[in-house]
């Protein structure tokens, strides 16, 4: 059962998890809320609009300090984590070689108390997942990358949990029902992997198995992959006959059993049942995994989803994730790849009655 409470996740995995054949799982209209405000917090070719009651502001801009801290380039997946009386939001950094991850430090009324690096030196850190015990895992999107156990709240060193893969990571999902992390491969030819700790809580030790089955089949197996940790060995998703293989495994999320993610390569939107153990393609969709230039944002809340808002001018959007609270969303904004100067991406702040738009 999903929580009542309101999440936020970018539109290509609101169609991955939340599109059924009869909608499509398209926004409403096609067209974003509102009119827009071109005096308003962001340049017009950002936000076109947020719905009435919404208001937001830029807590973060890339190569300038926020919080005292530097804030990075290429900001990319993000979660939120409460802190007191207060919350933390995190973002990842894309950057190769100069990945890794920073946080930042909101007070009860918003006021930005400060930031700090919770990882550095790390290689393309794009996707990430919270767990349970609120910490927060970052993967390097390289061959042999490895996935990072962060501490948010900045008081213990980084750990790297290589008993789970080095491999290029794309998307993760802790599954606390059954005791396991879901990791897809950013690979053309790349598999979908599940990560046994020995003990839930502690990811130093474990199993790490990759789906295997014949290609189309719905029902599927696991098997334990044999050398998850050695680098210049024979890559992991050779390392298993039979295994399942994907186009560029992207975002993943996991929710009562029930795993989503996207392919990159062919923007498929697939589900994993891990009761039934059975695997399916929710959606084959005609453009690219993210729905087109535009970037959306879809509210989640119980089984209700609401498409909240588009960016537009070739800006995408990255790492949504809600204030413990419900009541603020943090994303970031990129710019287009044009090959023309851009300005800098930013990492914005929307506030107003969530839990009402969700409900309503």
């Amino acid at each position: 059962m999903r929580s009542a409470a309101p999440s936020a996740l970018p539109g290509a995995m609101w169609r991955a998890t939340f599109a059924r054949p009869d909608d499509g799982g398209e926004p409403p209209g096609g067209e974003p809320y509102g009119p827009g405000d071109p005096d308003g917090p962001f340049p017009a070719d950002v936000l076109r609009a947020l719905p009435p009651g919404f208001a937001g502001r830029v807590v973060a801009r890339s190569g300038e300090r926020a919080g005292g801290v530097l804030w990075h380039a290429a900001p990319d997946g993000g979660g939120c984590f409460p802190d007191e009386d207060g919350w933390i939001y995190v973002s990842n950094c894309a950057l190769p070689l100069l990945g890794g991850v920073t946080a930042l430090r909101f007070a009860p009324d918003g006021t930005l108390r400060g930031g700090y690096r919770i990882l550095s030196g790390a290689d393309r850190c794009e996707a990430g997942a919270a767990t349970p015990w609120h910490t927060w895992l970052t993967g390097e999107r390289t061959p042999n990358g490895r996935v990072f156990e962060c501490d948010p709240y900045g008081l213990r060193a980084p750990m790297p949990r290589l008993a789970m893969g080095l491999f290029t990571h794309g998307g993760m999902a802790c599954d606390p029902g059954r005791g396991v992390v879901y990791l897809t491969e950013g690979e053309p030819d790349g598999c979908l992997y599940r990560f046994r700790p020995d003990d839930w809580g502690d990811l130093t030790t474990g199993v790490l198995e990759v789906m295997a089955g014949d290609p189309g089949e719905e029902f599927v197996t696991w098997e334990r992959v044999p050398i998850p940790a050695l680098p210049d060995h024979v890559p992991l998703r050779e390392q298993v006959k039979g295994a399942r293989r994907f186009a560029g495994g992207g975002d993943c999320r996991c929710s009562g059993g029930l795993v989503r993610f996207v392919t990159e390569g062919d923007g498929r939107e697939w589900a994993y049942d891990a009761d039934r153990e059975r695997l399916t393609v929710l959606r084959e969709t005609a453009g690219g995994p993210d729905g087109g230039a535009d970037g959306e944002i879809v509210l989640v809340a119980g089984d209700r989803a609401v498409p909240f808002l588009r960016v537009t001018g070739g800006w995408t959007v990255a790492g949504p994730s809600m204030s413990p609270a419900g009541d603020r969303l943090y994303f970031s904004c990129r710019p287009p790849r044009n090959g023309s100067p851009a300005p800098a991406p930013v990492t914005v702040e929307v506030r107003g009655p969530f839990h009402d738009l969700a409900g309503a």
